[in-house]
């Protein structure tokens, strides 16, 4: 089966990222999105790793008000040593469910940055990335641009709606005292 593993610190999960699961649960090729909760991401500042358990309580509550996408919420890099590399939980991934195959779900922005990414090139041949667009990447060209490097690269890109929105802005707003439920997930 394959299985879109979208990970993120979702903090919190907002519109945005229905958008992109509502896509991605509408594809059939797709059997399902595994959502991961991630501790830290290496290349961020600004999110303590402690903030991961509840951030994996919240997005359970979030996608089980969703019962119509395709999405388990996997706790795995919670239980992993870090730095939380995405290589290393694409290959636990593998080696936990050996009969699934894994493509990881980013945004363009993403895609711009990849050559900073621990074993980014395994990552593009051995997995595959499914690339939704983000606001200010021209993601045919980000994918042209990786495949002149290496044709081999798995690159697949989604249609998914665009939302302005992102969880700083909604985290800033709610430190502020404002009523940001319209857009969380």
């Amino acid at each position: 089966m394959r299985i879109a593993v979208y990970s993120g610190s979702f903090n919190p999960l907002h519109i945005g990222h229905l958008a992109i699961l509502r896509s991605l649960s509408a594809d059939p090729q797709t059997g399902w999105i595994y959502l991961v909760v991630s501790p830290k991401n290496p290349l961020k500042e600004g999110i303590s790793a402690d903030s991961g358990r509840e951030r994996y309580r919240a997005a359970l509550r979030a996608v089980q008000r969703h019962p119509e996408l395709r999405v388990w919420v996997d706790d795995i890099e919670l239980g992993m040593e870090p730095p939380h590399y995405t290589i290393r939980t694409l290959d636990a991934l593998k080696a936990r469910e050996k009969e699934n195959s894994y493509q990881l779900v980013i945004g363009a922005d993403n895609l711009a940055d990849i050559r900073r990414w621990r074993d980014y090139a395994r990552i593009l041949t051995e997995y595959g990335v499914c690339v939704y667009p983000r606001k200010g990447f021209d993601i045919q060209e980000l994918k042209e641009d990786l495949l002149r490097e290496n044709p081999a690269y798995r690159i697949d890109l989604i249609q998914a709606p665009q939302v302005d929105i992102s969880s700083t802005a909604i985290r800033e707003g709610l430190a502020r005292g404002e009523d940001m439920s319209a857009w969380l997930m």
